[in-house]
C-alpha cells in the first residue's frame, strides 16, 4: 500500500487552495481530493504502453523540425 502523500496533500491546501491550516486538517480526504480535482480537473489515467508506440509512429521525433 502506498503511503499518503502528506506533503503534496498540506502544500496543495495550504498554498494552492490557501486553506486556513484548521480548515485544512478539519477536512476529509474526500473532501481534499474534490477540492482537488476542482482546480486541477479530472485525472487522466496514463497512456499505456502500445497506445504510446502508436504515437510514436505517428509521429517519429524528426531532427529536421528542430528549432
Amino acid at each position: 500500500m502506498t503511503p499518503f502523500p502528506w506533503s503534496e496533500a498540506i502544500g496543495f491546501g495550504l498554498g494552492v487552495l490557501r486553506l486556513a491550516p484548521e480548515t485544512f486538517w478539519r477536512m476529509t480526504p474526500r473532501e481534499l481530493a474534490h477540492a482537488i480535482r476542482a482546480v486541477r480537473g479530472p485525472m487522466v489515467p496514463p497512456l499505456k504502453r502500445p497506445d504510446f508506440d502508436a504515437l510514436l509512429r505517428a509521429f517519429p521525433d524528426n531532427e529536421a523540425h528542430h528549432g
